[in-house]
C-alpha cells in the first residue's frame, strides 16, 4: 500500500488511512488535508471518492472540474444524450420545482438507492413545469459503469445518470417512437428494454430487482397493445350432410307447428349460410 500522499507527496498518517477511507479508485491515497482541499471544492466529492483517481484530483485542483474518462465500450444501442439544461431557471423556481418532484416521488413511495441524488436534482431541469412521473426505478445502460434512474412521465421514457463533477447523461423515447417494453428476469440484476422502431436500449437494475419488476409492469400496461383476441364463438363450418339433417327437422317443427312460416325461413337461412 502507498505510504505517501499521491497529490502533495506527504507521508501518511494513522489517521489518513483509517479504514481505507481516502482511497482512490488507482491506488493512491489523499492526506487528509488534500482530501479537504479537494472537498472545500466541490463537496460531492466526500460521498464517492473512491471512484476517482488522482489524476482526476488534480484536475479538479487545477480547473475545478474533472472529467472523467469513459470506462465502458461503445453500444451502437445507445442513444445520443439530450442536453440535461432543457429548463432554463431561475433559483427560486428550481428550489420550488425540486420540491414538487420529492413529494411526487414520496407519493410514488419510490424505492431508490441513496446513489440518485444527483439525478433527483437534475429532474427539474428535464421535466416540463406540468410534466409528472408516473413510476420511477434504479436503472442503468447494459455495459456501462453508468448508475442512474429511469422514469415514466405521460408522455415518454427518460433516462437520467450522473456521474460526479460531469454532466447528467439524458435521453429520452417519446410515448409515439416507442413499439413496446420488455423485461429480462434474473437473480441479480434483471433488464428493462425499451423497443423502437429502429433500435433496443437496454437497462440493468441491480439495487432492487422486484422493484424494477414492478416498474415493467407498469410500463407494460402502458406501451404494450394487446394483441386482438379470436372470437371464442367463431361460426362453424358445417357439412352439407349436417346441414341437410337440420334442415329435416326445422321442416318437422314447422309441420308441427312448432315454428311458423317466417321462423323456419330465418332458421333455414342462418343453416345455409354455415356451408
Amino acid at each position: 500500500m502507498n505510504d505517501h500522499c499521491g497529490l502533495c507527496g506527504n507521508k501518511l498518517t494513522s489517521m489518513d488511512t483509517m479504514l481505507g477511507e481516502n482511497l482512490l479508485s488507482d491506488g493512491n491515497i489523499l492526506c487528509n488535508k488534500c482530501l479537504e482541499k479537494a472537498s472545500n471544492i466541490n463537496q460531492e466529492l466526500l460521498s464517492d471518492l473512491h471512484q476517482f483517481s488522482i489524476k482526476d484530483i488534480q484536475s479538479l485542483i487545477q480547473s475545478g472540474t474533472v472529467v472523467q474518462e469513459n470506462t465502458f465500450e461503445d453500444d451502437e444501442n445507445l442513444p445520443l444524450a439530450v442536453n440535461s439544461n432543457q429548463n432554463v431557471l431561475s433559483k427560486d423556481l428550481y428550489k420550488k420545482r425540486l420540491k414538487e418532484i420529492k413529494r411526487e416521488l414520496e407519493g410514488l413511495k419510490a424505492n431508490l438507492s441513496m446513489f440518485t441524488k444527483g439525478e433527483i436534482k437534475e429532474l427539474p431541469h428535464i421535466l416540463g413545469l406540468d410534466e409528472t412521473i408516473l413510476a420511477i426505478t434504479d436503472a442503468q445502460f447494459v455495459k456501462t459503469t453508468d448508475a442512474g434512474i429511469l422514469l415514466v412521465t405521460p408522455k415518454r421514457i427518460i433516462s437520467v445518470s450522473k456521474v460526479m463533477f460531469s454532466l447528467a447523461k439524458v435521453h429520452e423515447y417519446l410515448n409515439e417512437n416507442i413499439v413496446e417494453v420488455s423485461f429480462v428476469k434474473n437473480f441479480l440484476s434483471p433488464v428493462i428494454k425499451i423497443h423502437t422502431a429502429d433500435k433496443i436500449a437496454e437497462f440493468e437494475s441491480f439495487f432492487n430487482k422486484d422493484y424494477a419488476e414492478d416498474f415493467y409492469n407498469f410500463i407494460g400496461k402502458i406501451y404494450n397493445k394487446e394483441k386482438p383476441q379470436t372470437n371464442s364463438e367463431e361460426v362453424k363450418k358445417f357439412s352439407s350432410e349436417e346441414v341437410f339433417e337440420q334442415l329435416e327437422k326445422l321442416a318437422q317443427l314447422r309441420e308441427s307447428g312448432i315454428l311458423t312460416e317466417e321462423e323456419f325461413a330465418e332458421q333455414k337461412k342462418k343453416l345455409l349460410d354455415k356451408l
